[in-house]
Order: structure tokens, then C-alpha cells, then sequence
């Protein structure tokens, strides 16, 4: 038994042919941008941005959003070579499987759960914090009380600490028992939500562009200091580490384009629409979030999302300084749910699928993997996703967890990327849809700006995935390894 076992991509594509024979080539390029664009923007914009800003960089956020545009592009290209060579349910963790062994790719199963689960997680809270946000300026109603919208680790202005995170628990279960039940968003419906989502980061940049004020810009990158928040959480500010902060923050705005990568099986032409599908999508996001930074932090002052404006803080900047606009604020609020919403929906999906593959291989219990026999679905592992998912929503604050899925997808990333660089020694004659140029230099390169930003994250969010990876290969040598179907002939 050998923990670098590898699965063989010989198995891999077996697999792949025998569990998807369904899926037809009807996916082109400019499907796949769409739908990268709608699995993009969503919390990470509307949320992490006035967090980044009000943590690191101030308004050089936005050189923040440059840097990890450069990391997810140099990780896409990688993701667009592996998705086409080996198209199957899994992600990172069939790739891992595939060139670097058993033991990486369960460290990355349980790697994707900050991915997934936990991006779920964060998303939640922030729609939790949105829904408060409508309550109170779209049907002008009391909100909900604090203590039961936020988790024991905040306090309020007043001295009121929180208990629970309710609204953030009921949509996570809300939209496990859908995916449970095996319902799912039409494209019909997924296509209004994108068309939402963009229309409203573009008529924020339209209109506010007018709002801006200069003052807000005239320090553009602040000079370096440390700002402590209101966790007590040390953070470098202003300068080039309050940039790779930022950097770090704001990449989980990008978290989505990989899920282009899986769509390779259904693609027409691979070799050129799945990099245009995933840099496309990647190239209009980073103008669209540039620019939505910019007009963001000319209109509202960093204070301001430090201080009132939290996680709604979009919303809470057009109501205080676009006079006139307030139906604007309206908006953003009620499409931002619908959009939040969908974005759970996706990353819940895509925790079953990775958790469903483990459990077919043996490294997770059977029960991952089995299927319910009338909806079709991995409804017990969508089960336990629920209470995974449902205890970080409801009883831990935003920036951690939001940090802990950056961090936990920059891993990812870095694997993904060293796994081009081996496929190309172990298998160089296996069939390649479409390659990533400039091998091993762009792999090389991806790898060096996801650790760049993983640097800037800081050192509690280091021991947050250090303590997360240590319980994983706790898990690996006492349950996994024993029970490999890989390792213990059942393959």
C-alpha cells in the first residue's frame, strides 16, 4: 500500500466515458465566457471588496484586483490543459489523483472543502447581512435582531454580542434540501441572474462614476501601517503587503472560473474555446471589477466600510452619497440575494461532486457516495455538507471564513498548476485537447503569485489551513488509507 499511488488516467477516462455518456459537445466559447461570468461575480465582489479596502489596501484595492487576475489567469491556463486531457467529475482532486498520488489528492479533497463548503459559508453570512440590508430599506421593517443575525464571536456597536447566525443557517439548508430533491436552476433562469449581476455592477460604475470624490483617491496607495479591526486581528495596511492582503482577499471574488474547466466534456472545440471560455470570462471580470473598485472607493470613505456599511456595504454607500439614487440601493439589494443565492446553489454542487468522487474511491465512507433512489442525487452527503456548511454560517464571522476559502483555493490553484509540469514528464504522449503554453514557465509562474498571495493572507490565516491540513491527514492514515479502493485491489 502506497500512499503516492496514483489513479491511471487509462481508469480515469473509463470512468469518464461510463458515468458520462449523457453529455453532448453543445458548449462554445462564448457559452463558456457567459457562464464563467455568472459563476464569478457574485459575494466576492459585493463583499470582499469594501473588505479588502477597509483592511489592506484602501483604494488600491484595485492594483489588488490586477495581481490576482495575473494568479487565476496563469492557474486557468492549467485548469484549461487538465480539463480537457481528463474530463471528469472531480476538479483538482481527480488531477491530483491522476499525476502526484493518493496522499496529494486526498490533501486536496479535503483542501476543496475551504473551497466549497466554506465559500458557501461566506456567502450566506453575506446574504444574511443583505437581507437585514432589504428589511430595513427596501420594505422599511425592523431587522432582525443582531444577536440572532451574527455569530458569538461579533459584537455590536451597542455591546450586544451575537448568539446564532439564523438567516445565514436557513438558506444554506434551504438550498441543500433543492439540491437534495435534485432541483435545479434552469438556463433560462441561471442567464436572467447573470444578466442581473452585470447590469447592476455596471449601472454602480455608470452612475456613481459622477459621485466620486477626489479626496477618497488623493492618497491612492496609503503609506504602510498596521489596522487592527474589530476582531482584534492585526492587518497590514497601505504599501506593497496591504496590496498582496488585498490581493488575497479580493481573489475570492474570482472563485467560479474553474468551474468553466469542468465543462470541457461538453465543449465543442476544447483546444480553443476552453481558454477562451475561461480567460474571456476572467478578462471582462477583472475590467468590470476594476472599475467597480474604483467608483466604490471614490464614492464611500474607507471609515465608512470599517465602520457601518460591514458586509453591505455597497448598498450602504449608494443610500449615504448617490442622492437621488436610492432606488439603485433597492436594487443592487434584492438582485444581490437572487444572485447570492445562486452562487451557494453552485458551490454546495460542487461539494457533493468532490465528496461523491471521494466516496466512490474509498477515501471518504460509502455514505458520501451513495445515491437516493428516487431524486438521483447524493443526498446524504449533501446532508452532512449541510452541517458542515450550516455551523461555519452560523457561528463564524465573514473575513475569517472568507480568508480561509481564498487561502484554501489558492492551495488548490498551486497544485493544479505543479500538476501540469508532472503530467508533462509522466504521460508526455497522453492526448492533450488543448496545452498550456510555456511550459513549465507560466505553471512556475502561477504557482509564485498564488504563494504571493497566500504570503499576503497573513499568518493567522496560515495556521488556519495549516491546523485544517493537519486534521485532514490525521483522517487520511487513520480512516482513507485502510480503506482505498485504489490501494486495496478495488479498482
Amino acid at each position: 500500500m502506497s500512499i503516492w499511488k496514483r489513479k491511471s488516467i487509462d481508469l480515469l477516462l473509463a470512468e469518464a466515458a461510463d458515468s458520462e455518456k449523457g453529455l453532448k459537445r453543445t458548449l462554445t466559447a462564448w457559452t463558456l465566457v457567459a457562464l464563467g461570468i455568472g459563476a464569478i461575480i457574485g459575494a466576492g465582489l459585493f463583499v470582499r471588496t469594501a473588505a479588502a479596502a477597509a483592511n489592506s489596501a484602501g483604494p488600491s484595492v484595485t492594483i489588488g484586483f490586477i495581481v490576482a487576475a495575473i494568479g487565476c489567469a496563469l492557474a486557468g491556463l492549467c485548469y484549461a490543459e487538465l480539463s480537457s486531457s481528463i474530463p471528469i467529475a472531480g476538479s483538482a482532486y481527480t488531477y491530483t489523483y491522476a499525476t502526484m498520488g493518493e496522499f496529494l489528492a486526498w490533501i486536496i479533497g479535503w483542501d476543496l472543502i475551504l473551497e466549497y463548503a466554506v465559500g458557501a459559508a461566506t456567502v450566506g453570512i453575506a446574504w444574511s447581512e443583505y437581507l437585514n440590508n432589504l428589511l430595513v430599506n427596501v420594505f422599511h421593517t425592523s431587522p432582525i435582531p443582531f444577536e440572532w443575525c451574527h455569530s458569538p464571536f461579533q459584537t455590536s456597536a451597542d455591546g450586544v454580542s451575537g448568539i446564532i447566525n439564523l438567516p445565514a443557517l436557513f438558506i444554506v439548508g434551504a438550498l441543500s434540501l433543492l439540491l437534495i430533491k435534485g432541483t435545479q436552476e434552469s438556463a433560462f433562469v441561471n442567464g436572467i441572474i447573470v444578466v442581473l449581476k452585470v447590469a447592476i455592477v455596471l449601472l454602480i460604475i455608470v452612475l456613481g462614476w459622477q459621485f466620486i470624490n477626489p479626496t477618497n483617491h488623493a492618497e491612492y496607495i496609503p503609506q504602510p501601517s498596521i489596522y487592527t479591526d474589530k476582531q482584534g486581528l492585526d492587518h497590514n495596511f497601505g504599501g506593497i503587503m496591504g496590496i498582496l492582503g488585498a490581493a488575497g482577499t479580493v481573489f475570492f471574488a474570482f472563485i467560479g472560473f474553474d468551474a468553466v474547466s469542468t465543462a470541457a466534456q461538453e465543449t465543442k472545440n476544447p483546444k480553443k474555446d476552453m481558454p477562451i471560455g475561461i480567460l474571456g470570462s476572467l478578462a471582462v471580470c477583472t475590467v468590470l471589477y476594476i472599475l467597480f473598485a474604483h467608483v466604490l472607493t471614490g464614492v464611500a470613505t474607507v471609515e465608512d466600510f470599517r465602520g457601518e456599511g460591514g458586509e453591505a456595504s455597497v448598498a450602504y454607500a449608494i443610500n449615504k452619497y448617490m442622492v437621488g439614487y436610492e432606488w439603485l440601493g433597492q436594487f443592487v439589494t434584492v438582485a444581490i440575494l437572487a444572485g447570492f443565492s445562486s452562487v451557494i446553489l453552485v458551490m454546495l454542487l460542487g461539494q457533493s461532486r468532490v465528496f461523491y468522487s471521494m466516496g466512490k474511491d474509498g477515501l471518504l465512507p460509502k455514505v458520501f457516495s451513495e445515491v437516493h433512489p428516487k431524486y438521483k442525487t447524493p443526498y446524504k452527503a449533501n446532508m452532512i455538507i449541510f452541517v458542515i456548511v450550516g455551523l461555519f454560517a452560523a457561528f463564524v464571522p465573514g473575513d475569517i471564513v472568507g480568508d480561509m476559502t481564498s487561502i484554501g483555493t489558492l492551495f488548490a490553484f498551486i497544485l493544479v498548476c505543479i500538476s501540469v509540469i508532472v503530467l508533462r514528464k509522466t504521460n508526455p504522449d497522453m492526448k492533450r485537447e488543448f496545452k498550456t503554453p510555456l511550459v513549465p514557465l507560466v505553471p512556475v509562474l502561477g504557482v509564485l503569485v498564488c504563494l504571493a498571495m497566500v504570503y499576503g493572507l497573513g499568518w493567522p490565516n496560515w495556521l488556519r489551513l495549516i491546523a485544517w491540513m493537519l486534521i485532514g491527514v490525521v483522517i487520511y492514515f487513520g480512516y482513507s488509507k485502510k480503506n482505498s479502493k485504489l490501494n486495496n485491489g478495488g479498482e
